[in-house]
């Protein structure tokens, strides 16, 4: 028992200890040929070319539950009557919502020089 009072602040510690960002998980790809990019992420979504640069685009869609709100409704009130006292409750019910990251990589030269991500799902 002591013991795992004593490791107790060491796993709640770990638990709460927030990973790498996505910045500091895609630093890594700077510097990388357009091929090792491909192949450490798949296919892009889209590709085009401006100012001497070529852009990859890369999409991540997945789907997260939010909590729904109770239905409240009115109802017929107390002791039968209409428009009395009460209300029909209903289950709270889980809403599914798209959530997507887009990241982006700039390349000159066939080397990655740069990205940039947006999207509610780039956490």
């Amino acid at each position: 028992m002591k013991r795992l009072l004593l490791a107790l602040p060491l796993l709640v510690t770990a638990c709460a200890a927030p990973g790498p960002t996505l910045s500091q998980r895609l630093s890594p790809l700077v510097g990388q040929s357009e091929g090792q990019l491909v192949s450490t992420l798949g296919v892009p979504v889209r590709t085009y070319e401006a100012d001497g640069r070529k852009f990859l685009e890369f999409q991540s869609q997945r789907l997260t539950a939010l909590p729904g709100d109770p239905f409240w409704g009115g109802g017929f009130g107390y002791g039968g009557r209409p428009f009395g006292w009460g209300g029909v409750w209903g289950p709270p019910t889980t809403v599914w919502a798209p959530v997507t990251c887009n990241v982006t990589f700039a390349l000159r030269a066939d080397r990655v020089e740069d990205f940039t991500y947006r999207g509610e799902g780039c956490a």
